[in-house]
């Protein structure tokens, strides 16, 4: 970028001077293109030397890199004059030098003086370029600083998520391993075994899936199947489960175990507090362009709003989908007038 900066600022002075001699019609046109050449090529060597020392300074504020770039301009203008004079002075031309006379009354023309003019004169063209380059420069920090603050917010995002996915409710394997110390000392090993392979499964599908990884409504529900399967064994009698989930809605993509909380609660505060058989359901339907699921039991004690709210349970899942989608999903829970309690989730649909 800083050499087709340089190129480009230096050929458009070039195309310039070159079209102004031959408007005027100025002698000697062949020789001075060839010395304003020159000129031009040790013009872009000097302003790559600025570019250089404004590299060595690029970490410094903006505001003192401006300054060194005003303050470096001194220099370089004095020696562009320098290498100008010398091109068209050094060596004049007859009738370039005759011209000049005139201009100048037909006083001898100065060096010092001469250099001196010119340097002020083009000092603000340098400047100019090097105020270019600061600019440059300034956008090229603001561009890596957003994509390095996107990169940062995705890793923290991606954290967010594992930690929220690894967050299983230990109640649930405690529970599970006294269920299962329980069929082995009654001696139903056949029970125990398929139990151990329920428990198995689901945390195979639980652990090694990406924390930001959606999965099919249909394998989710499936999931949560295993679990509740773990579950029947606890409570044989009380446990009822049914899923009314609509064939065109199977292949919707959901976050992976984003209904495990609720169903958990379902069972921790439905099916553990009831005496008599409890039915947890697993709903989902279409609204719009958005996907519903319920996760609903009818049992006698429901949680209260607080309860509902704290640990892994909503809190989790609110987590979750705020994570994933913003403000396009929802989670809304309550008391139906039925009983029982009910969860509501409401996200983007997305099809496989």
């Amino acid at each position: 970028m800083a050499f087709v900066s340089i190129l480009g600022f230096w050929l458009v002075y070039f195309v310039l001077a070159t079209a102004r001699a031959l408007v005027n019609d100025l002698p000697a046109q062949g020789e001075m293109l060839l010395r304003r050449a020159i000129v031009t090529l040790a013009a872009m060597a000097l302003t790559g030397l600025l570019y250089v020392l404004l590299r060595r300074f690029d970490d410094v504020r903006t505001g003192k890199l401006l300054t060194i770039a005003f303050a470096a301009s001194v220099p370089l203008a004095f020696a562009y004059a320098t290498v100008n004079y010398i091109a068209f002075y050094g060596f004049p031309i007859a009738e370039h030098l005759d011209m000049e006379m005139e201009k100048s009354g037909g006083a001898p023309m100065d060096p010092v003086s001469l250099i001196s003019s010119t340097a002020i004169e083009w000092y603000f063209f340098i400047a100019s370029w090097a105020v270019m380059w600061v600019a440059l420069s300034y956008a090229a920090k603001v561009r890596r600083v957003e994509r390095e603050s996107a990169e940062l917010r995705q890793a923290a995002q991606s954290a967010e998520l594992k930690a929220l996915r690894y967050q299983v409710n230990p109640h649930f394997l405690f529970n599970t391993l006294n269920s299962l110390s329980s069929l082995v000392m009654r001696q139903r090993t056949e029970e125990a075994e398929q139990m151990i392979l329920n428990l198995s499964t689901f945390f195979r599908a639980s652990l090694t899936r990406e924390a930001s990884e959606n999965v099919p409504l249909s394998e989710e529900v499936r999931l949560q199947l295993l679990y509740l399967d773990i579950e029947k064994v606890r409570f044989p009698e009380r446990l009822v489960v049914k899923v009314a989930v609509p064939a065109g809605l199977e292949d919707a993509l959901v976050p992976a175990l984003i209904l495990q909380p609720l169903v958990e609660n379902a069972i921790k505060y439905g099916v553990s507090r009831s005496q008599r058989p409890v039915t947890v359901t697993i709903a989902a339907d279409q609204v719009g362009d958005k996907l519903e699921l319920w996760v609903r039991d009818d049992g006698e004690a429901p949680a209260t709003a607080a309860e509902a709210g704290t640990g892994v349970g909503l809190a989790n899942v609110e987590a979750r989908l705020k994570a994933s989608f913003g403000d396009a999903a929802d989670c809304v829970s309550g008391r139906p007038s039925a009983g029982g309690w009910l969860v509501r989730l409401t996200m983007p649909l997305v099809r496989a």
